[in-house]
């Protein structure tokens, strides 16, 4: 919950990425959207906006492009000082989990027996190749989706179709119905059938976690990936554990 948190300067060189998303993120940069989202950017810093997270492009600079075993797609950051920190879902370390991240950690026990981690961060699931991508990179302050619609899906719509292109095996977790809104992006690669898992449940929020047709609570989607990646050689460990 410190300053560090917030965005103080809008420059891409600032966001650095791993090498294998390098020359997609620049060819976002490069592009009318890429451009036009900098000038929008730096309007909204001039007028006094506190924006978040300072390291938008976070998730890239954690998750090598052929180390993803999971994307799970969020919308856009936590609007609060101190919870985003470029990882959809995840909050530091020392803060409170929000509703949706506490129904994450009840899905992880109902699933799997896994007690709920004395680390909130998400960030050992980064680095141990799941994607934890928001479809929106930024947010202002007490404002959800206030940067929707102003560039960021672009490059974040081009990373769901090179992970869903790529030859290697991966599970989509669609949580809710803007994640599910991607899936046509995952189909309409050629390959995806045998190379990507695609799960869908509600958005763990506490307004539909527990609804509908496809719950979140009792998805079993960790239980599930797990299963899927192991008939394919691929190991993955949800503990939170550092």
């Amino acid at each position: 919950m410190t300053e560090n948190a917030v965005l103080t300067q809008v420059d891409p060189l600032a966001w650095p990425v791993h090498a294998s998303w390098q020359a997609l993120v620049d060819r976002f940069w490069q592009s009318p959207q890429g451009l036009a989202l900098l000038v929008f950017l730096r309007k909204r810093l001039q007028s006094g906006a506190r924006i978040y997270p300072a390291q938008p492009l976070r998730a890239l600079w954690l998750t090598p492009m052929a180390e993803i075993k999971v994307v799970i797609l969020g919308q856009d950051p936590y609007h609060g000082l101190g919870q985003a920190e470029g990882l959809a879902f995840s909050v530091p370390s020392g803060v409170a989990p929000p509703p949706s991240l506490r129904n994450i950690f009840k899905e992880l026990l109902a699933d799997l027996g896994q007690a709920p981690p004395f680390e909130v961060t998400l960030t050992p699931w980064a680095s141990q190749g799941v994607l934890l991508l928001n479809t929106c990179l930024s947010v202002e302050d007490g404002l959800p989706a206030s940067h929707a619609k102003q560039g960021w899906e672009a490059l974040t719509d081009g990373i769901i179709q090179a992970v869903a292109e790529s030859t290697h095996a991966c599970v989509f977790m669609l949580w809710g119905a803007h994640a599910q809104s991607k899936q046509a992006l995952i189909h309409q690669t050629s390959g995806h059938q045998t190379t990507c898992l695609v799960l869908q449940a509600n958005h763990p929020s506490p307004l539909s976690a527990l609804r509908g047709d496809a719950p979140f609570i009792g998805c079993q989607h960790f239980s599930k990936a797990q299963a899927w990646l192991k008939t394919r050689g691929i190991a993955m460990d949800w503990r939170l554990e550092s």
